[in-house]
């Protein structure tokens, strides 16, 4: 089968053959359909400091899918050959306290899809049964291969209650857009957003937030103006990992705000410890989604009528990889999704994107 390779320690990814995987004891075999771009693969493919300290070679890498299930390991209950799926990659040990307790999502042994083994930019993969996500209401192969990074977005978004809130959000990357579109669609009062890139405000725009506002050129204290804020945002959620970002977040909160933190700096940075005390702060530090309340809350929104489609800008062959992961790493789109189906159609997987999907991709031919 083809599938995309980080074989030796230098920068890039190759498209080579390697052989099928079967399926172990308690797992599931995929044929995978869509797959999302994160910043951990671009991560990857540069081969940066973090890369050379984490990755055994060679590894497939990627971990946001979707796909259908094509064989199911014997004893494994409630997933059907056919089946359109996601997966939850963080694969947790199901033993230490946290596991045992229920809260598989701090598992600090978890092995990363991708990162830790061999990961789904493939036309196949193997997945543990625990970790499939069946999708039981109807979505697109396109949104239900980005539903790892919008797990992230909802289990930071739903830290803390939204409803009626003023909230902040720095980082207009993807999965700062799609927490903006899940605090507006829960009923906050006032979301703003923050990035230097005009291109991901303009999508943030479309999804229905009170201010998509360039910190190049305006400061969030002129944003809070034109909301008419006095006090202060209720709930931050900050999305860059930017240590500007997140001073001027302590900055902006009204005593007694809130913030979730899932944006994962370079390096460390300081911090104005004195600001948190005395305006009696809360800092949560967000990793992954929960398992699998999370999965269920995303589910829910959707089916509510939440629309990721703006969030999916660019879409490519995944035997365009190279030219995918130049967009994806320009930081100026939104989701770039490599589609796997060609060699699928035969096996039932639709290839067509919705009507919404294809309406929101960018022509970057003009």
């Amino acid at each position: 089968m083809k599938a995309l390779v980080k074989e030796r320690a230098e920068p890039g990814l190759r498209l080579v053959d390697v052989p099928e995987p079967a399926p172990g004891p308690g797992e599931v075999k995929i044929r995978v359909l869509r797959t999302g771009i994160c910043g951990t693969d671009l991560h990857i493919r540069k081969f940066d400091d973090w890369a050379r300290h984490t990755l055994e070679l060679p590894l497939i890498v990627g971990h946001e899918f979707s796909g259908h299930v094509v064989e199911v390991a014997p004893g494994v209950e409630d997933i059907s050959v056919g089946d359109l799926v996601s997966g939850e990659g963080h694969i947790v040990c199901g033993k230490c306290r946290n596991c045992m307790a229920g809260r598989r999502h701090l598992c600090a042994n978890t092995v990363g899809l991708g990162v830790n083994r061999d990961g789904a930019f493939a036309e196949y993969l193997t997945l543990p049964a625990s970790n499939v996500w069946v999708h039981r209401v109807p979505v697109h192969p396109d949104v239900a291969a980005i539903f790892d990074p919008f797990g992230n977005a909802v289990h930071t978004a739903l830290s803390f209650p939204l409803v009626g809130e003023d909230v902040l959000i720095t980082g207009a990357g993807p999965i700062g857009l799609m927490a903006a579109a899940v605090a507006t669609h829960v009923g906050a009062r006032n979301v703003m957003i923050t990035d230097v890139s005009d291109e991901r405000l303009d999508l943030a725009g479309k999804l229905g937030v009170s201010l998509a506002l360039n910190v190049s050129r305006s400061s969030i204290a002129e944003g809070m103006s034109r909301l008419h804020l006095r006090e202060g945002f209720d709930v931050g959620l900050e999305m860059s990992g930017s240590p500007v970002a997140m001073r001027d977040m302590i900055a902006s909160m009204a005593h007694g705000g809130r913030i979730a933190m899932l944006g994962l700096p370079a390096e460390e940075f300081a911090v104005d410890w004195s600001t948190v005390v005395t305006s009696m702060l809360t800092i949560k530090g967000v990793y992954g989604r929960e398992m699998y309340e999370t999965w269920y809350n995303m589910s829910v929104l959707l089916e509510k009528g939440l629309d990721l489609s703006p969030v999916i800008t660019d879409r490519f062959s995944y035997r365009d990889f190279d030219a995918a992961f130049d967009t994806a790493a320009s930081g100026r789109t939104g989701k770039v999704i490599l589609d796997w189906s060609e060699g699928a159609l035969a096996e039932g997987a639709g290839n067509e994107p919705t009507e919404a999907a294809a309406a929101t991709t960018i022509d970057r031919s003009a």
